[in-house]
């Protein structure tokens, strides 16, 4: 179990928008990441170093974007003006997780504006929409060089998350310490005062640290 990425749900802006305002933050473009049919979404994602990406989505006027859950909580998140909706862990086992949490993995995939299609199952986002300091998880059906986090230069980095909630809570849910799939990321806890989840990320950029 590792950390796969970081979501962050466009704001009333949009989505290229905002990939140009967190662009901007950063030093560097976002790409075009294309669209989630199944959601009802799409996303924009940078590369970081480790393997992980951050990715920023939008909701589109789409009947999937209704019945998904990714695709409600994405629009829940951005109707509060965007920011921050969740986090993801990468496993190589889902069945595992299926156990844990009494539920089915669903299936995922994307298409890329290449016209790749990435695929993969995931499981936990009813999680993330009523706790969503909780991450979601997900298992990869595609070669390690399609992953959306393939090919970072190494330049930018997660430095550390800020997370509000309970760690006991989180490695309750992970079925490990949640520390293991963020062992190479410093952890802020901050007791919630209102929803939990995402508070901000540090990355490391070759200008240094920034906040989002």
């Amino acid at each position: 179990m590792r950390l796969d990425h970081l979501s962050y749900a466009a704001g009333p802006d949009g989505l290229a928008s905002t990939a140009r305002r967190l662009g901007a933050l950063l030093g560097t473009d976002f790409l075009d990441g294309g669209v989630h049919p199944r959601f009802g979404t799409r996303n924009m994602t940078l590369p970081l170093s480790e393997g992980t990406y951050l990715e920023i989505v939008e909701v589109l006027d789409h009947p999937a974007s209704d019945k998904a859950p990714f695709g409600q909580a994405v629009r829940a998140r951005s109707l509060l003006g965007g920011g921050w909706l969740g986090w993801c862990v990468s496993v190589d086992d889902l069945t595992v997780v299926e156990a844990r949490l009494g539920r089915e993995a669903v299936k995922g995939n994307r298409h890329r504006p290449d016209g790749t299609e990435l695929l993969w199952q995931q499981i936990g986002v009813n999680g993330l929409i009523s706790d969503p300091q909780l991450p979601f998880f997900i298992k990869w059906e595609v070669p390690a060089e399609l992953h959306p986090g393939h090919g970072g230069s190494g330049a930018f980095s997660l430095a550390c998350l800020e997370i509000a909630g309970d760690s006991h809570r989180v490695s309750e849910w992970l079925g490990q310490s949640v520390e293991q799939p963020l062992e190479d990321v410093k952890v802020d806890w901050v007791a919630p005062h209102g929803t939990p989840g995402v508070l901000a990320a540090k990355f490391q950029t070759p200008a240094g640290l920034v906040r989002i």
